[in-house]
């Protein structure tokens, strides 16, 4: 009887192992590339006016959803948290700031589109993300059409900005650089509308009870970091690390730090369930 415990104990230790060995081997990550392990720190460009994906915090610091993503990703790279170096980026400017080799990559609300898919390469996508409109609360505009003949806020560079060239031309456009200025246009009266991730508005409606939400979603995406072309072992190192990601949880614990409770199923599908159809 002895010896039966003995084997078994001895049986059950190795399935232990063998399972151990395997979790660990699914989270392992590829080489990092020689260029990068060169440089020994990530740079890369973050949102730093888009909470809660990227944004700067009352005392200045780098915050946000995506800004957690690009530290980890230092972190598993470097051993250290520490070794990154984070750049501002604006939807306009942050493509070119990759291509110019500013920063190594974008982890920037960045919409995969054939467009950019000309220029850049994408990761797998971690997220989607659709657009909406913020309205003053008095607004007679209550769905997408109503802003036919009317002027639409938006920032350059944007998916939104592209989506109503394809889709509705014939509506005025004011096109400003960064989200802040967009906001206070419209609260400016400058335009009838702003449109921007619809992620990034409803926790600009949730603050201000002025504004509020057309509530129609459109230009729905995946997003991605962006990498420069020709370079697969960085993209298959980047892949795998937002894959770990996943599956260790970390983009539940994340949205949990920085989406206040009310909002946070609105978030957490977009990192969990299939994008859905749109306009």
């Amino acid at each position: 009887m002895t010896l039966l415990r003995h084997l078994a104990r001895t049986a059950l230790a190795a399935v232990t192992l063998a399972a151990g060995l395997s979790a660990a081997a699914a989270q392992a990550l590829p080489p990092l590339p020689k260029a990068i392990q060169a440089a020994g720190v990530l740079r890369a460009g973050v949102r730093c006016d888009q909470p809660p994906y990227g944004y700067k915090d009352e005392s200045g610091n780098f915050a946000g959803i995506e800004t957690d993503m690009a530290i980890q990703i230092a972190a598993w790279a470097f051993g250290s948290p520490d070794k990154i170096e984070l750049t501002c980026v604006t939807a306009e400017n942050r493509i070119p700031q990759l291509m110019g080799k500013k920063v190594d990559i974008l982890i920037a609300t960045l919409g995969v589109t054939p467009e950019r898919a000309r220029v850049i390469e994408f990761s797998k996508p971690y997220r989607w993300g659709g657009s909406d409109m913020l309205v003053a609360k008095d607004s007679p505009i209550r769905k997408l059409d109503d802003v036919a003949g009317k002027t639409v806020i938006m920032l350059k560079g944007s998916t939104q900005a592209k989506w109503f060239e394809d889709n509705m031309p014939k509506v005025e456009t004011l096109r400003l650089n960064t989200a802040s200025d967009a906001l206070q246009s419209l609260k400016q009266g400058r335009g009838d509308a702003y449109t921007h991730d619809a992620a990034t508005l409803v926790v600009v409606a949730a603050k201000d009870p002025s504004l509020r939400l057309v509530g129609e979603s459109f230009a729905v995406t995946d997003a991605a970091a962006g990498l420069r072309k020709n370079d697969p072992e960085w993209l298959a190192y980047v892949d795998a690390a937002l894959a770990r990601m996943k599956a260790d949880g970390l983009y539940a614990k994340w949205v949990d730090k920085w989406v206040p409770a009310d909002l946070r199923p609105f978030y957490a599908e977009a990192f969990t369930k299939p994008k859905p159809t749109a306009r």
